[in-house]
């Protein structure tokens, strides 16, 4: 396969990236920019901001993450197996088998982690 079958995808991606710097830039360009300390600093229901912005996440948002990805990747693969499943044969099964075996033990390691509990 040579390059020139990449070239409608490249000249999109290019063709992109351009507009977006076309638009922020006219937007930046035409558009009222007056900043003040006020309208720069941090909001927080109007009134002043109490400590650090960056703050330290529990450790659940994380597991929470992690099962989102886990099930958001189990129904990718699952979904485009579906569509081949007859051509693939047992050996697609057992294969697809072992996938959802791993999937499995996440989700048990998320279940134990407490994860699936909402406070």
């Amino acid at each position: 396969m040579t390059l020139q079958a990449f070239a409608p995808a490249g000249a999109l991606i290019v063709f992109a990236i351009l507009l977006t710097f076309i638009i922020l830039n006219i937007s930046r360009v035409f558009g009222p920019f007056r900043p003040t300390t006020r309208k720069t600093a941090p909001y927080e229901s109007g009134m002043k901001p109490i400590g650090p912005a960056v703050r330290r996440f529990p450790v659940k948002f994380y597991l929470i993450a992690v099962l989102f990805i886990l099930f958001d990747i189990e129904v990718i693969f699952f979904m485009s197996w579906a569509v081949v499943f007859r051509q693939l044969g047992f050996y697609g099964l057992a294969v697809m088998g072992l996938f959802f075996f791993i999937l499995t033990v996440g989700l048990i390691y998320e279940w134990k982690k407490g994860a699936l509990e909402w406070e």
